[in-house]
């Protein structure tokens, strides 16, 4: 065990808050301050911890057990990354926690820094309860931009980690328990023509223009796809999105492009076919390349994934969507417009739902903030949650060792 300079040390729920917004881990950032800070911390408590670093080896993710070390409880994810704060009115600093009217203001408050000081600030409680099964952290990176800070972590688990029996992504939906939401794929284009006066296209190609028919086809598959509804009623909107969010090039109006980039993206049901959009862009992407080639051989079409976030699907009666709706006291599911890590830890087979306090709303804005009220309701589910791994609440008999 290492020493740490922080041994034992308590924290409130709100000053663990306040410690965590203090890190800028905005995701072009590195977040290893962040992380060493939690390290040190659970290291006081007598905790041990795996870091996971990413390739660059300027973030990580970190992995904790609380209780028994050799069994799979139940895993609280969350991520380390926020938003950036540029070009937003803050009407304080949003790096360092403001508390006012009933709210608790900074950047990554309610996405989600929030759910992470809860399950930090119980760890002590955690420890003294003698913990039947095991509750585990998972903190992760790069949730903003590409989802992909957990995945190393989850190929880990049930082998040198342990793997959980269920997840709870504590992402920010008021606490109702959320079982489904879309998949998401973003893509970069870049298309290559050769430059020539416009007076004679015949001696170039331009990538504008093949820009344009790349784009007009992606239009054409949005318009496809918003024809393919969803008859359940729990998405918003119910049918599969493409959309062009970028579009850039050209250098004067008379000279052909040379070159064009394209941003887009593609959002599906959980039940669609990830491949069908990226794979009718590539056919099309064939034929816009071979018309340009006629008069400019060396055009060129490039297209790179740049992120891709599995969608979640519904499992009704898991043991993740029975427990967090007692520990939520809800009834019932919903579905949510944005995407988490939560489909990789499906993928992995993992039982997993999404639920945590705070508002959606409030997230990525200037002045975000988490309402004092959620958050203390954040705290009695962390401590329903310890309760039930304590293996005391006769109503969860398939927690118990």
């Amino acid at each position: 065990m290492t020493a740490s300079s922080l041994s034992g040390q308590r924290y409130a729920p709100l000053d663990m808050l306040a410690k965590l917004v203090a890190f800028d881990t905005v995701s072009h950032k590195s977040n290893l301050p962040l992380i060493a800070f939690v390290e040190d911390y659970l290291a006081g408590w007598g905790v041990s911890s795996v870091r996971i670093p990413n390739a660059e080896g300027d973030k990580a993710a970190l992995f904790a057990t609380l209780g028994p070390q050799d069994k799979g409880g139940i895993l609280l994810s969350g991520h380390t990354d926020v938003v950036p704060v540029e070009g937003q009115a803050w009407s304080s600093d949003p790096f360092t926690l403001h508390v006012a009217d009933g709210k608790a203001y900074g950047r990554g408050a309610v996405d989600m820094k929030g759910f992470i000081a809860l399950a930090l600030a119980l760890v002590p409680d955690f420890l003294a309860a003698d913990l039947k099964t095991p509750i585990h952290l998972f903190f992760s990176y790069d949730e903003e931009v590409t989802c992909l800070g957990v995945v190393d972590g989850i190929a880990r688990m049930g082998k040198d980690l342990p793997k959980p029996r269920a997840v709870i992504v504590g992402e920010p939906t008021m606490l109702e328990l959320a079982d489904a939401h879309k998949g998401i794929r973003t893509f970069f284009t870049t298309v290559t023509g050769a430059a020539a006066h416009s007076s004679k296209p015949h001696l170039g190609a331009s990538a504008v223009h093949g820009g344009i028919r790349l784009s007009a086809g992606l239009v054409s598959l949005a318009d496809e796809r918003e024809a393919e509804t969803d008859a359940s009623g729990r998405y918003d909107p119910p049918y599969d999105t493409v959309h062009v969010g970028k579009f850039h090039g050209g250098i004067a109006r008379n000279i052909l492009a040379d070159r064009c980039d394209l941003s887009w993206e593609v959002r599906t049901l959980p039940d669609s076919d990830p491949e069908y959009v990226p794979g009718r862009f590539a056919a099309l992407s064939q034929e816009v390349l071979a018309r340009m080639q006629k008069t400019a051989p060396t055009a060129k079409i490039e297209t790179v994934m740049s992120s891709d976030v599995p969608g979640l699907a519904p499992d009704p009666g898991s043991e993740a969507e029975t427990l967090v709706m007692r520990l939520a006291e809800r009834n019932r599911t919903i579905a949510v417009a944005y995407a988490t890590e939560a489909g990789h830890f499906q993928l992995a087979g993992l039982p997993t739902i999404v639920c945590g306090p705070g508002s959606i709303d409030q997230a990525h804005q200037p002045d975000e903030y988490i309402t004092l009220e959620q958050f203390a309701a954040g705290e009695a589910f962390m401590r329903k949650l310890l309760a039930e791994c304590r293996g005391q609440d006769s109503a969860a008999p398939s927690l118990r060792a």
